[in-house]
């Protein structure tokens, strides 16, 4: 026991060689309407010998972290991972997951929002394996009405400050406003988009350029349907046009 202890506290990068899968938002939060947003999350390991894999909520205070190892051919399932895996009742971080050896075990993440005894249909979240920074990235498909809302998120899991620079767009390389978000170490927002952008009072089939010069940095945005509670998680597409600001 005091062994895994130790392991869990370093990364499995500290031991002997791994591989790192990112999962950008992970969370067990109250939002609107009187919902809970959870997350599901699923550890395949589809290899033929067993792997000894760690995970971590990054920015979450002392950044929690779980050891394990899953048999060949197993896979390793929580309905709610940080309650069942770190015992946190309250918490929004990006998930790192790192795999002993040489291949990373197949990571599935989905938010699902739950209000009384009503679950809603689960959204997959995007899980970034190696390196997958581009310094521009667009988010597309935004709304922001009566009808629907938008969360931006924004990582930084570099250990050294970084700012990101977001341009609202309703036609590409037209920017409707920009805004400067400074960023500390080993940190995430998770906002509004509104609160980004306050004189954007509505609309509908945004994009958001984003452009960041940090390599440990993701960003990402969730769509809710305010009626149906159901979200729809946008990943980042690579960007060509960078801000004029």
């Amino acid at each position: 026991m005091k062994v895994l202890l130790i392991a869990a506290l370093l990364p499995l990068s500290a031991f002997a060689q791994s591989v790192r899968a990112v999962v950008p938002v992970v969370g067990s939060v109250d939002g609107a309407n009187d919902v809970r947003w959870r997350t599901a999350l699923q550890l395949v390991n589809d290899s033929k010998a067993d792997v000894t894999v760690a995970v971590t909520l990054m920015t979450a205070p002392d950044q929690p972290a779980l050891l394990t190892t899953i048999g060949a051919g197993d896979t390793v399932s929580f309905t709610d991972v940080a309650t069942e895996a770190f015992g946190i009742d309250s918490v929004l971080s990006p998930l790192v997951v790192e795999t002993l050896g040489r291949r990373s075990v197949t990571v599935r993440a989905a938010a699902y929002g739950v209000h009384e005894d009503k679950v809603f249909k689960p959204e997959p979240i995007a899980v970034n394996y190696g390196a997958t920074w581009y310094p521009i990235r667009v988010l597309q498909g935004l709304s922001f009405t009566d009808a629907f809302r938008t969360n931006i998120g924004l990582v930084n899991l570099g250990e050294t400050p970084t700012t990101f620079i977001l341009g609202v767009q309703r036609l590409p390389g037209r920017n409707l406003a920009v805004t400067r978000v400074p960023l500390g170490p080993m940190s995430m927002l998770h906002i509004p988009i509104q609160q980004l952008f306050p004189l954007i009072t509505k609309g509908d089939d945004f994009s958001v350029v984003i452009q960041s010069p940090s390599p440990e940095t993701y960003v990402y945005a969730s769509v809710i349907e305010n009626e149906t509670n159901s979200a729809t998680f946008v990943q980042p597409q690579v960007g060509t046009s960078a801000i004029v600001q």
